[in-house]
């Protein structure tokens, strides 16, 4: 089973993905398609444009990753998906991408909890440590406590 997957999103965040994704991925190229979504643009003429680059993928099964749930990217994606047999998520990252072409060849339902996954794990706070002879910074956090 080959997926295909149609990146939905702001411009030129669905481009760029794409290029990031085929710099690891050269041969995912024919499964993998993006459709960048152009400010002041009805969403008619937006949806016109996603049809036309999921009908150019050519697959059967699609995976559709937008940019964030609610705005034009994702409402545009959920019409477009309406009838055909794809799945929609939305909150693209590259380890999701990246994830989802590695196992691009399973059931769309198994690529849909790997994109989760992926987009999960890819996520996660850095600890920083300080250069050996450098005083560590430190936060006052104590003196302020700061709600966010």
């Amino acid at each position: 089973m080959n997926n295909g997957i149609l990146i939905i999103a702001h411009s030129p965040l669905a481009s760029a993905l794409r290029q990031c994704v085929l710099h690891v991925f050269a041969d995912a190229e024919p499964a993998l398609a993006a459709f960048d979504v152009q400010p002041n643009v009805p969403p008619e003429e937006t949806l016109a444009g996603a049809s036309l680059a999921l009908d150019l993928l050519g697959t059967t099964n699609t995976l559709v990753l937008t940019d964030m749930f609610g705005a034009t990217p994702c409402n545009v994606a959920h019409k477009l998906i309406d009838g055909v047999h794809a799945k929609l998520v939305a909150g693209v990252n590259l380890p999701m991408l990246l994830r989802c072409v590695t196992y691009r060849h399973e059931a769309l339902d198994a690529l849909v909890a790997r994109a989760l996954a992926g987009g999960t794990q890819g996520v996660m706070q850095v600890a920083v440590t300080a250069p050996q002879n450098q005083m560590r910074k430190t936060h006052d956090q104590d003196q302020h406590d700061h709600q966010q």
